[in-house]
């Protein structure tokens, strides 16, 4: 049996990530370019005349048009940070590399830092990559699911209406031959048809074909420009479903991926992330080694997300 070159792709090795990334000089250097690619801008006027103050523990650099200073950090996700920017590149190497992602508690001990600062660096990444992953709408033939996250506490209630379960649209579109090209995995407050047609208008391209089972609620992608065509699987197992084959294979690996790698996590409220940054490494997974520099840019290119907010964010 051929290897498969996706599973077999070299990525990047930890060797070469220290050769480019060991030192503070080449990070900075490294984040400069990612924010500023055809050189410096200043936020408040975008004046490309400047000058450099330096001194602080990151240089500062001064428009000459307003006089605005801006650090290498200010306005992304490392906004505020006391952490040198070698353990930020690290970070950023270790969540891109892990096919089935990494805890916070393994981050923390790869990166040599506490458990809750280890938290706060995979939360501020992961939101960058929900940010990526919010531009991008499903096209063409586009395989749907629902799903759940979570199961029912020791005591409570059981099935759909557990409390610690997060409903969620699982979606995976398809090339001309039938290979699985983007996946979408997007929380829901229910499955109704209200909820499905905001998911649709929001993941999906109007002229989609939406293949999905006999759940009444997908019905509304119609709403969105789709076109809709049921399957009732009446009671067959995955197996004997070869028009889901991509999507239960999504799902079987997103399954995987989190039971292999966290003992446990609010799955109510950081179901977004959690999800987006499966999703994020599956859309980027033909070129393993470029995931490092694309993360970067997604990280400078996101707002900042101080802890207060993080913690804060709603339910799915």
């Amino acid at each position: 049996m051929p290897m498969n070159r996706i599973q077999f792709q070299p990525g990047l090795s930890l060797t070469a990530f220290f050769r480019h990334y060991g030192e503070e000089a080449q990070c900075a250097a490294a984040l400069e370019q990612a924010r500023w690619p055809h050189g410096f801008r200043c936020p408040r006027c975008n004046g490309h005349e400047h000058s450099r103050v330096h001194g602080r523990t990151h240089p500062l650099f001064q428009c000459r048009s307003c006089r605005h200073q801006t650090s290498l950090i200010a306005g992304t996700v490392m906004q505020g940070t006391k952490l040198p920017l070698t353990v930020w590149f690290l970070a950023i190497y270790l969540l891109s590399q892990a096919k089935t992602g990494l805890s916070a508690l393994a981050l923390a001990r790869q990166l040599g830092v506490s458990y809750p600062t280890a938290w706060l660096i995979h939360h501020k990444l992961m939101g960058a990559m929900a940010e990526r992953e919010d531009r991008y709408v499903l096209a063409g033939d586009v395989q749907v699911d629902d799903a759940y996250l979570g199961g029912e506490r020791s005591g409570g209630k059981v099935g759909r209406g557990s409390e610690n379960k997060c409903a969620f649209v699982a979606a995976v579109s398809l090339d001309d031959e039938g290979h699985p090209l983007r996946v979408k995995l997007t929380p829901v407050a229910t499955f109704s048809a209200r909820a499905i047609t905001d998911w649709a208008r929001g993941a999906l391209a109007p002229g989609t074909t939406v293949f999905s089972d006999g759940l009444a609620c997908f019905r509304a992608v119609a709403a969105a420009g789709c076109t809709h065509q049921p399957t009732v699987v009446a009671g067959r197992k995955p197996s004997q479903l070869p028009e889901f084959q991509w999507i239960n294979t999504v799902l079987g690996n997103l399954k995987t991926s989190l039971s292999g790698c966290y003992h446990a996590f609010r799955f109510r409220k950081y179901a977004a992330r959690y999800l987006a940054a499966f999703a994020y490494r599956f859309n980027r997974r033909f070129d393993l080694a470029a995931l490092p520099q694309r993360l970067l840019v997604a990280a400078v290119r996101c707002a900042p997300h101080p802890q207060r907010i993080i913690r804060a964010e709603a339910p799915c």
